[in-house]
């Protein structure tokens, strides 16, 4: 049997904290721009139907139960106390929590209280960016209060995260922005934003990039399914490979998130370049009962000290369950299956478990 009996989540959200009826929790487990097709749920699903197989015994149910049965028993023990149940159920023993999506989410203490864990945060570039720009008034003091906010947040998070794919597309101009450039690019976007107006100017994302390249930590690129109608060819990993080459021998790590339906392109990015890391979670909560099939196509291409996991959990608890139940099932089933063939030996495999579960996040990341 393979065992890993810690695991660091090294992408995440927090959890909701109001209480959620069927049709509001379904529309957090898909992320589409519709309703489902006539007669069935958004639990039909891959990741439905996971969530119904390894959620309902945390909350003292049988697997499987009907998505009415299992919501009415979260509301009967309350969102906190049904929250506390699943995310100390995961096996969860860290967190590191995105904290650039809006709506009620719990902050990482919070959700490091809730699962008894540790939390740290990653800093959302565009965010952070969004956020200077409401409270400076000239492109000087944007981009001055930019960079000092850069370097404050590097001091206190575990890494920075971005989603230049999702709002423009990965394939950017991979060398760094001229100071006019990075100029005029700020007054253009400050003149035509309202306040709390999205960065998408790709000029201003690379210059972020690279802004997050010269603090060292860690910088996460997200690429892959996304945001609902997003142009999933525009966030191809493979379209990094002249920006990896660039921050290649500059000393910051690169994990590329998510990945799925281009997790190999990513596992391949990761073979060729030392720098870069790729994330093997969320495409597995995607993909359920398939998850195994998945992991298996991750380790054909990207060495073992190069893959992390994650939930990629957002709004639900379950989700974050459900990554991490996956993740060890499809775990143990591959390289199970490996040692009972003679392909691996037992010592080899539990290594390496232990190298994805856990050991590649703490090296990565500098977590004790």
């Amino acid at each position: 049997m393979i065992e890993t009996p810690s695991l660091v989540d090294q992408y995440c959200h927090g959890v909701l904290r109001t209480e959620l009826g069927l049709g509001t929790f379904e529309a957090h487990l898909s992320r589409t721009e519709g309703p489902p097709a006539p007669g069935t749920t958004l639990f039909d699903t891959q990741t439905g139907f996971a969530v119904r197989r390894w959620c309902p015994p945390l909350l003292g149910l049988e697997p499987h139960c009907a998505p009415a049965q299992y919501i009415a028993r979260r509301r009967e023990l309350g969102v906190l106390e049904s929250g506390r149940r699943l995310l100390r159920g995961s096996g969860i023993t860290t967190y590191l929590v995105d904290t650039g999506l809006p709506g009620d989410l719990t902050e990482p203490g919070e959700l490091a209280s809730a699962g008894a864990a540790e939390a740290h945060e990653i800093v959302r570039l565009e965010l952070l960016a969004e956020q200077v720009a409401d409270t400076s008034g000239t492109v000087e003091s944007f981009l001055a209060n930019l960079a000092e906010s850069v370097h404050a947040a590097a001091a206190n998070a575990v890494a920075f995260t971005s989603v230049a794919g999702v709002r423009h597309g990965l394939a950017l101009a991979p060398e760094p922005p001229g100071p006019g450039e990075v100029r005029g690019a700020a007054g253009r976007w400050l003149a035509g934003r309202g306040v709390g107006g999205e960065l998408s100017d790709p000029v201003l994302l690379r210059h972020l990039l690279w802004s997050a390249v010269a603090s060292g930590l860690p910088l996460q690129l997200h690429a892959g399914l996304g945001t609902p109608g997003l142009r999933i060819d525009r966030t191809d990993p493979v379209l990094l490979t002249d920006f990896v080459r660039a921050t290649a021998g500059l000393g910051t790590d690169l994990v590329l998130l998510h990945g799925y339906p281009y997790h190999r392109n990513a596992a391949h990015l990761a073979g060729v370049f030392p720098h870069v890391h790729v994330d093997s979670g969320a495409a597995l909560v995607r993909t359920g009962a398939r998850a195994a099939t998945v992991l298996a196509e991750i380790l054909e291409l990207a060495p073992f000290g190069k893959i992390l996991f994650s939930s990629g959990a957002q709004g639900l608890p379950e989700l974050h369950v459900v990554g991490a139940r996956l993740f060890r099932e499809a775990l143990g089933r591959v390289l199970g299956t490996w040692v009972a063939e003679g392909a691996w030996s037992l010592t080899d495999a539990q290594r390496v478990a232990g190298m994805l579960a856990s050991g590649n996040a703490c090296r990565v990341y500098g977590l004790g």
